[in-house]
């Protein structure tokens, strides 16, 4: 059975301001599916949390749902609603075949969450998962010192992961909080 490819999330946290970039690129083995898939998007009360995803859709939508009752159990707490969202992920049955990873943000936190039970905190602001997440890891982080505004730095390094990544595409969607 071949697998579903096609997916570059970037999160940049920089001066106050917090970015999450998505590509648009859904593929089924070396053919695009579709071009302009929407994998960032705004959760909780007031759209104060934004997050993006890789994997499977379905698996990704649960999640966020998931993380949307965490927040309103938690007030709107995205660290204390990523640690318990990430608690069920591990132990329960059915959550833990999910296969998708969420980079989400609010003002304060910039997160990785994955189906192992992590809740990441990356280091210097910059994070990435998916198919073409390594390729705009290192670009973010080479531009970081020269890019001052976390859109243009996500934007410049999408573009350069969309340069060399056949899974990723340039038609993004970005989300900010400030």
């Amino acid at each position: 059975m071949e697998k579903y490819h096609g997916t570059t999330i970037l999160g940049v946290k920089k001066d106050g301001k917090t970015v999450i970039a998505g590509d648009g690129q859904v593929s089924l083995g070396n053919t695009v599916i579709k071009p302009n898939a929407k994998k960032v998007r705004r959760i909780g009360e007031g759209g104060k949390v934004i997050g993006g995803f890789a994997g499977a859709t379905a698996d990704a939508f649960t999640l966020f749902e998931r993380l949307e009752r965490k927040l309103e159990q938690y007030n709107g707490q995205l660290m204390r609603s990523a640690v318990e969202l990430a608690k069920d992920w591990r132990t329960d049955k059915y959550l833990r075949n999910l296969e998708a990873m969420m980079i989400v943000a609010d003002k304060d936190s910039l997160l990785i969450l994955t189906g192992n039970g992590d809740v990441l905190e990356p280091e210097g602001g910059i994070a990435a998962i998916g198919s073409g997440g390594n390729y705009a890891l290192a670009a973010a982080r080479a531009l970081s010192d020269y890019e001052q505004d976390p859109e243009v730095l996500a934007r410049r390094a999408m573009k350069i992961a969309a340069e060399v990544c056949v899974f990723t595409n340039d038609q993004l969607t970005i989300e900010t909080v400030e």
